[in-house]
């Protein structure tokens, strides 16, 4: 096979549908619609969810619960991969996303205390967990809110 034999695969493209375009393009006259009709109408069909009148799903069922409209998303960080940097540098949300391992920053970043940690680094995050905080400290590092 060469370059100028490449054609797409039996099926794989389709031409639209040119609707109302005449008699001899088989979709004329009531351009696939029917006869008559609510759906035949412009504007014509029921809304999403519509049951026929009959009571719709989504109001059978109970509602519960509540969700906070101003949740705060934090990216997760670990210790363990931390390890990562050279003794002594500082850790900062810019250097996270930088080097790859926070690639969406939502509305912060949260380290964890997964793992251990080796290295003597300044740390400087939005969020620290009580373990992760005690044991950046306990190999000799600090931690910052930012």
């Amino acid at each position: 096979m060469k370059l100028h034999e490449l054609k797409p695969a039996e099926g794989s493209r389709k031409e639209r549908k040119r609707v109302g375009r005449g008699i001899g393009s088989g979709t004329g006259k009531t351009a696939g619609k029917g006869h008559k009709g609510q759906n035949a109408r412009s504007g014509g069909g029921v809304r999403p969810g519509f049951e026929g009148g009959q009571m719709p799903i989504f109001r059978r069922l109970p509602k519960r619960g509540f969700t906070n409209p101003t949740r705060k998303e934090y990216a997760i960080v670990n210790l363990e991969t931390l390890n990562r940097f050279d003794e002594g540098v500082e850790v900062t949300p810019e250097l996270l996303i930088e080097s790859g391992i926070v690639s969406n920053e939502k509305d912060g970043i949260k380290i964890l205390g997964e793992g251990t940690i080796e290295k003597k680094l300044t740390v400087k995050a939005h969020k620290f967990s009580a373990s992760a905080k005690e044991a950046i400290e306990a190999a000799g590092g600090t931690t910052e809110v930012v």
